[in-house]
């Protein structure tokens, strides 16, 4: 039996939201906090707050989180004068990084500068493993000189250690030259899915499909209708994890709420290829006000740990 770990932040206005928080669930339908709702790990370098996390378990057996360097709690009055325009310019030039052998002890934060003066923002990072080269292909969403910095899109760069990376190129572009952000893939035989929100022509998420890792993509449009009968504009962050029973379960972060409302919504699907997600939450429960994230199967031995897992908030 396996269970799962969730990575996320939390809907707050104050720096402690904008940290890194663990959510675990047996099932990945119902979830409990971590740490008593307490942060696991507290940003200290560039703008001492962090969203938009991932995590993968690497061929090695170490876990890698990689976060959006940016703290709206500090910086939406004044640094970024009240404007997502200057953030898309100016915030997260770098990305953030913890290593871990256990999920539980975790290395120091590390900044990664994987962009070039050519980068306005770097956001919502993901990162998949690729088997036939044998590295990782890390990806995110950036505004970029090659447009006057104006709609976002995908780029990545390749790493066999999380220490050295390729240059960053561009890995998705929607055709219509619309913004894209927080890209997240997955591979199913042998073919790789990568869901996306589209932020206009649609203002939902959509799911581009590619036999190679890093493209070119198609849409597929079975999933385009599925997601068609959702409120524009108010979902966003998606993760996809596989269920016991082998559907796919793809969590959207619905952000058309306040923090005390609902936070992610679970849809499921027999295969990611068929693109048909069926909205899912009679059975869902989870400590709402969660943000952006990812979701990682954990076993059970690492599951009972987490969940007995305290930190003193005097502890760093």
């Amino acid at each position: 039996m396996q269970a799962y770990l969730f990575v996320h932040f939390k809907e707050k206005r104050t720096p402690d939201g904008e940290q890194v928080y663990f959510g675990i669930s047996t099932d990945g339908f119902h979830w409990e906090e971590v740490n008593h709702g307490m942060p696991i790990l507290w940003s200290y370098e560039g703008d001492k707050g962090v969203r938009d996390f991932t995590i993968t378990r690497t061929q090695e057996g170490k876990f890698i989180i990689l976060a959006t360097d940016l703290s709206l709690a500090y910086g939406w009055n004044y640094q970024y004068k009240k404007s997502w325009a200057e953030i898309s310019n100016n915030g997260s030039k770098d990305l953030v990084m913890w290593e871990s052998d256990d999920l539980i002890h975790w290395s120091d934060q590390k900044m990664l500068h994987l962009g070039d003066e050519n980068f306005g923002c770097l956001w919502a990072p993901d990162i998949i493993y690729d088997k036939k080269n044998d590295d990782y292909v890390i990806h995110w969403s950036s505004s970029h000189k090659k447009n006057d910095y104006g709609p976002k899109a995908i780029f990545y760069t390749r790493t066999k250690d999380f220490k050295t990376f390729t240059k960053a190129e561009e890995l998705y572009r929607k055709p219509d030259g619309t913004a894209v952000i927080d890209s997240a893939m997955y591979e199913e035989d042998g073919k790789y899915y990568c869901f996306l929100k589209s932020e206009k022509d649609p203002a939902t998420l959509i799911l581009v499909q590619s036999d190679n890792i890093t493209g070119p993509f198609t849409r597929i449009e079975a999933f385009d209708e599925c997601m068609s009968v959702l409120e524009q504009g108010v979902y966003e962050a998606p993760t996809a994890f596989k269920m016991p029973d082998g559907r796919w379960c793809l969590m959207l972060d619905f952000y058309g709420t306040d923090a005390t409302g609902q936070g992610y919504v679970p849809f499921l699907a027999d295969s990611l290829a068929s693109g048909k997600f069926i909205r899912s939450d009679a059975d869902f429960s989870f400590p709402y006000g969660f943000k952006h994230g990812t979701i990682l199967p954990i076993t059970m031995e690492e599951y009972e740990k987490l969940k007995n897992y305290e930190k003193s908030p005097n502890e760093r």
